[in-house]
């Protein structure tokens, strides 16, 4: 058995090594989240190879039992896996499947087209009845943010009034553990600009609790006559992008222009269903105090810009004089002196003053204070000026679904030329990683295709494991309907290459067995039933153990045998669902196929070369051609 199967099984695994390996290349975040899996499947399949072609032989040949049946006269033992019977063992399933190999396999071209029509068929349902496409699984998070925003010139009292508000509509939630609040007039990095506040939320464990979703849309609720405020629910990131699953980018070389087109996009996209808490970077509406001191004036009686600043900073923040370190505390604490909270307007900064060898000045003298439109966050990307537009989708609602329907309203919506409009965030990390993987499974087909032809010495053989691969996204879609989960980028994009991978190890098991039953002289008929009475049992030993491996993360359970428990729906699960629905669906599907159109398919290549090879031998103008032309042919 290790003579005859070294081949093969050598064929089959270096098959799926090369799936892999282009996955070693996948750049930016998503290839670092990914990288450890085919790292891992890299190490044990190559262990795997030299455990099937070494140890198990050599245990087996220990531990196994004495086989009484003599081996033919002039049969080496390395072909007696060829020359026995291989009907003598089938079963009541094996029966059945020879039967009805024996109705179909005369009929190859017309399953060839039930095939393609089941493709066809199978894309289009999922194109009408399936979820879509998404970047990355949903995972039931562990925490969640609340953010506050409110659009004027709030002091941070003010703000903290306002999200205290929010605070104690939360805190007699018992599915909450704990409560984080923060208040600040700027909070810095890519938040809007009318962000007051920000409540972070850790959840009790997920068994104790209702989903997150739930949770927050009642949060939605108790918060919602809330008046001068927004409350936006953001649920923890556990993705591969940050931030609103929709981000739109507008950017123009007129900045002037920017302010109206977002104003415009965003009042389409509130007619949009589906759309939840949609934000923009539009500077929030305030007023700017200059202060313009003439030096030349501030001159004249001896003073300077630090003296006018450090008057000013009475009223301000106050003049640093010195620090203090209290005993209970490891930083130090500034002593600043400033006028009392009732002294501290913008009447007082006409009312200050300065010493100077003239006495007491008002700075008014030299100073002019005019009020000026508040200038914010200044973005810009490839040195132009941008605005960005967020939103988030409603619970079941995929973010591709709804960046599609925005894509096709802004191509109606008469925007202005020079204005110029991208997606980003999810949808820009998104593309990115399809055209990485559609390259990958390129490449990969590519390799095996090299290895397929040095195994079998035929492009036609070699071409025909290659289409069992794309008869296997027969099942991923039909896997994706039957548990109702929407085709991922990066999981279910991974599950496909892997599935090329194992699709194509009973492809190969099963054509070279059939290409040793012709070299001894089989006819081609018999050579596939008795191909597919021999492989039956190993095809099918080795399709349903990787199928049932599966079926745990397919169905979300998560066995802890440490604590003795079982849990269905766990967190930890949710990222497998849709890689492993995308494996075990496509290799059901694919072992209906191997078992049935890849026989008829070797019977159908057989005839057409002999039909070939009658025409041949016809030469031109009907007369036979000479022995060795033919021969050689």
């Amino acid at each position: 058995a290790a003579q005859r199967m070294a081949w093969p099984v050598t064929s089959s695994t270096a098959t799926t090594l090369v799936v892999f390996l282009p996955l070693l290349f996948w750049p930016g975040i998503a290839g670092e989240f990914m990288k450890y899996l085919p790292i891992t499947l890299l190490v044990t399949l190559t262990g795997s190879l030299i455990m099937a072609l070494v140890f198990v032989p050599t245990v087996g040949g220990v531990l196994g039992r004495k086989d009484d049946r003599t081996v033919p006269p002039g049969v080496d033992e390395a072909d007696l896996l060829v020359v026995q019977n291989p009907y003598d063992r089938l079963g009541t399933a094996g029966r059945f499947y020879l039967a009805t190999l024996r109705r179909v396999v005369g009929h190859p071209g017309k399953l060839l087209i039930a095939g393609v029509l089941l493709l066809a068929g199978a894309i289009g349902a999922y194109a009408l009845f399936g979820r879509g496409v998404e970047f990355f699984p949903e995972v039931e998070p562990t925490q969640a943010a609340i953010n506050i925003r409110a659009r004027g010139d709030y002091s941070v009292e003010e703000r903290d009034v306002l999200v205290r508000q929010v605070e104690e509509r939360i805190l007699g939630m018992p599915e909450i553990e704990s409560v984080y609040s923060r208040t600040s007039l700027r909070f810095g990095g890519e938040e809007e600009e009318d962000l007051i506040g920000r409540i972070q939320l850790r959840y009790v464990d997920w068994t104790e609790r209702r989903p997150s979703a739930e949770i927050l849309a009642e949060i939605r609720k108790r918060t919602a006559d809330l008046a001068g405020i927004i409350v936006e629910p953001e649920e923890q990131e556990s993705g591969l992008s940050s931030g609103k699953p929709i981000q739109i980018e507008i950017s123009s070389r007129r900045p002037e222009l920017l302010p109206d087109a977002v104003a415009q996009i965003r009042a389409g996209l509130e007619h949009i269903d589906g759309l939840v808490d949609i934000t923009d970077s539009r500077p929030i509406p305030g007023i700017e105090w200059r202060l313009r001191v003439d030096r030349d004036q501030a001159a004249r009686f001896g003073a300077d810009i630090t003296t006018v600043g450090n008057a000013i900073q009475l009223v301000t923040n106050g003049i640093k004089i010195g620090d203090y370190r209290p005993h209970d505390a490891d930083d130090e604490v500034d002593i600043r002196v400033r006028f009392p909270p009732a002294d501290r307007n913008l009447g007082q900064l006409d009312e200050l003053r300065i010493s100077s060898a003239s006495g007491s000045v008002p700075v008014s003298t030299f100073m002019t204070r005019t009020p000026a439109p508040r200038v914010g966050n200044l973005q810009r990307v490839d040195g132009r000026r941008v605005m960005t537009i967020s939103a988030d989708v409603e619970e079941d609602v995929v973010a591709d679904t709804k960046v599609q329907e925005i894509a096709a309203w802004l191509e109606t919506a008469n925007l202005d030329p020079e204005i110029d409009v991208r997606f980003r965030g999810e949808t820009e990390d998104q593309e990115e990683a399809a055209a990485f993987l559609e390259k990958a499974f390129i490449a990969a087909v590519c390799l095996m295709a090299l290895i397929l032809v040095t195994q079998f010495n035929s492009f036609y053989q070699a071409f025909l494991v290659l289409t069992a691969i794309v008869f296997s996204t027969i099942g991923v879609m039909l896997g994706l309907l039957v548990t109702n989960r929407p085709f991922g980028i990066v999981m279910s994009g991974v599950g496909v290459i892997a599935l090329a991978g194992i699709v194509v190890n009973n492809n190969i098991i099963l054509i070279d067995t059939y290409n040793v039953l012709r070299e001894r002289g089989k006819d081609a008929i018999d050579a596939v039933l008795e191909t597919c009475a021999q492989r039956f049992r190993p095809v099918m030993l080795t399709s349903v153990t990787t199928v049932l491996g599966l079926m745990p993360m397919v169905l979300g359970i998560n066995v802890d045998l440490i604590g003795r428990n079982i849990e269905i729906g766990s967190p930890s699960t949710q990222w497998w669902t849709q890689l492993s629905t995308a494996i075990a669906g496509g290799l059901s599907f694919a072992t209906l196929l191997t078992l049935l159109l890849t026989p008829s398919m070797l019977l159908l290549g057989e005839r057409a070369t002999a039909y070939f090879r009658r025409v041949f031998r016809r030469g031109a103008g009907g007369e036979a051609l000479p022995a060795e032309t033919t021969q050689r042919a």
